[in-house]
């Protein structure tokens, strides 16, 4: 086994994500080694510095730190299983998209083989990696981030160890990619409203951009209200009762002006749900019981 050296870091899959964080590496002095199942597509690292293995052996023995980027977990296991006694010691920062049971059974599978293991999400794109507000999170073993933090924050300022259970990560991936769609589809379902009456996206931008800074104040105080978990939802803004007579209205528009009505029939579903468990005089933070509640 090669000696480890701290200052050196492995890049496993060279995808278009692989790639820049391998090339931040190098732009932070780091000696990087690179392996992908298609060497080609390490070719412009290569003339940048990067040293690339011929197998997975060789890149894992390159370094203490291993950063997989690969498609998914079945990709990962397929790479590291048949090297998995070359990892002792080492530390692997899983940045491939998973699911929460996949971290924790990747994590007693590392436990098991005696090497550290993070599990990580990436909420950015490639092209903002190494950007002061690019967020990569990493749960897991505090000792273990922390060994490698210097050099994990070269690929974002908003680098986050979220805490020990590797479940972490890809739940606020999720949650995360949650929000971005449910506020683009928002975004997309009034800009159509609004083209029916002449007014161009761009026009309607500034103004929902301006929304989304108000709805953080709501958020925030529902926050408060879900964590207090009395189950009490105080309405210091609009009761329930109000938020469904104005879905209505968006209901309504949306149908009378021909465009796409999928959405607020569908809020408006959930809506009347929640007020018929008897929360019409409580705030939409409500809602949190019925997303709580699997659906039958």
């Amino acid at each position: 086994m090669a000696d480890k050296d701290p200052s050196s870091v492995t890049v496993i899959g060279l995808g278009l994500m692989g790639q820049a964080l391998a090339a931040e590496f190098l732009k932070g002095g780091h000696r990087t080694t690179v392996w992908n199942r298609s060497a080609d597509k390490a070719a412009d690292l290569v003339s940048r510095g990067a040293v690339l293995a011929k197998t997975p052996a060789d890149a894992v023995t390159a370094a203490d730190l291993v950063v997989v980027c690969v498609s998914d977990n079945d990709a990962l296991h397929a790479v590291l299983d048949p090297v998995t006694d070359l990892l002792r010691g080492r530390v692997v920062a899983n940045l491939t998209s998973g699911s929460s049971d996949q971290a924790r059974a990747n994590a007693t599978w590392a436990e098991e083989l005696g090497f550290g293991y993070l599990a990580g999400a990436i909420m950015t794109v490639p092209a903002m990696v190494g950007a002061p507000d690019s967020v990569f999170f990493y749960a897991g073993p505090q000792e273990a981030y922390e060994k490698h933090s210097a050099v994990l924050r070269l690929l974002g300022g908003g680098t986050t160890h979220l805490g020990e259970d590797h479940a972490l990560a890809p739940l606020y991936d999720v949650s995360l990619l949650g929000m971005m769609w449910g506020t683009l589809n928002s975004f997309l379902q009034g800009a159509a409203l609004l083209s029916t009456a002449g007014v161009k996206a761009a026009e309607f931008l500034p103004w929902a951009t301006k929304w989304v800074d108000a709805v953080k104040v709501f958020a925030t105080d529902y926050a408060g209200q879900i964590d207090a978990g009395d189950g009490e939802y105080p309405a210091r803004d609009a009761t329930m009762e109000v938020h469904f007579g104005a879905l209505k209205h968006l209901l309504h528009e949306s149908e009378a002006q021909g465009v796409n009505a999928e959405l607020p029939h569908f809020v408006h579903g959930l809506m009347e749900r929640t007020i018929a468990r008897g929360f019409e005089q409580n705030s939409y933070a409500a809602m949190t019981e019925l997303f709580r509640t699997p659906e039958k």
